[in-house]
């Protein structure tokens, strides 16, 4: 496995990690990846109160003592006496005594944003957080909420980034980058978008790079992702096959002028992904997120029967 410093801390983390997200299907076959995962060095795992499956990933865990657990409280949760309750919810369910990465999975703006962070302070003060993290927030936000502590560093921003969602090279990547913020790269294979027909003469085009490398398409698009000395990922995989796959994408790295290949061929395809041109209505407030938990803790309670 390779690692990247954890913002401007002195903790490294690898590279790939493993994502959660949906992972609400089959519990014994996720738990099986998960930890199959940690073995192989994929040893940072992220979940969210509002996936509703932090009681999986806290039975995944169970044994590992170098697993670097992440999650997040959900954007309802934001006020000062919320985000402690989540936090100690979350620390039960995942069955450890400190969460590694805290982080905030949307901005809310309906809440003030010193009132949040300073709760994050507070449980990183009592020790029942190490690092303090967000998630989806644009440069403004960040520094906003950065500015709203006393004592502590946001170390990272966990974001959609892959080869076909590139909004946050806008700005995020260079502010990142001067800043020395951990960008974790969320749904890096594009939710799949990358395999579909839409796609394909990109496809063809990395997979003629990949070939040059013994890599398939997706480890082409992982390297290109963790290329950027700021970026980690942490894409989900279903199964231990879909582990080694990902691992694969580790160990060699493209070439200037491949990465100039893929840029070019991107520049042409490059457009807004229609995810955000919500983002700004999912940021006014947290009352969604209320309603995607208790969706998702539904689906939890009704696999687990």
């Amino acid at each position: 496995m390779e690692y990247k410093y954890l913002g401007n801390t002195k903790e490294k983390v690898p590279v790939l990690g493993v994502g959660t997200w949906k992972m609400l299907g089959n519990e014994k076959n996720d738990i099986d990846t998960i930890r199959y995962a940690i073995g192989r060095g994929m040893a940072l795992v992220d979940t969210a109160e509002m996936y509703g499956n932090e009681i999986m990933v806290g039975q995944a865990i169970r044994g590992f003592e170098n697993v670097f657990i992440a999650t997040k409280v959900a954007p309802h949760n934001f006020r000062y006496n919320d985000v402690i309750n989540a936090c100690n919810q979350s620390l039960k369910k995942l069955g450890v005594k400190q969460i590694d990465l805290y982080q905030l999975h949307w901005p809310n703006h309906s809440v003030p944003i010193k009132e949040t962070m300073g709760a994050l302070e507070q449980l990183k003060k009592d020790g029942k957080i190490r690092h303090i993290g967000v998630s989806n927030f644009d440069v403004r936000e960040f520094e906003e909420a950065q500015a709203s502590m006393k004592n502590s560093e946001i170390v990272s921003n966990q974001v959609e980034y892959s080869i076909l969602t590139r909004d946050v090279e806008k700005d995020m990547i260079e502010y990142s980058r001067k800043n020395n913020i951990t960008l974790i790269a969320y749904s890096p294979l594009a939710s799949g978008a990358l395999f579909s027909a839409k796609y394909q003469n990109l496809a063809i085009m990395l997979s003629s790079i990949g070939k040059k490398h013994g890599k398939t398409m997706a480890q082409v698009a992982l390297n290109w992702l963790i290329i950027n000395e700021h970026v980690i990922a942490i894409p989900k995989a279903s199964s231990k096959a879909h582990v080694d796959e990902n691992m694969d994408a580790i160990g060699w790295k493209l070439t200037k002028s491949e990465i100039s290949e893929i840029d070019h061929f991107l520049s042409n395809i490059r457009k807004r992904p229609l995810s955000s041109i919500f983002t700004p209505i999912i940021k006014r407030n947290g009352f969604w997120s209320k309603y995607v938990m208790k969706r998702n803790e539904k689906a939890s309670q009704k696999q687990n029967k």
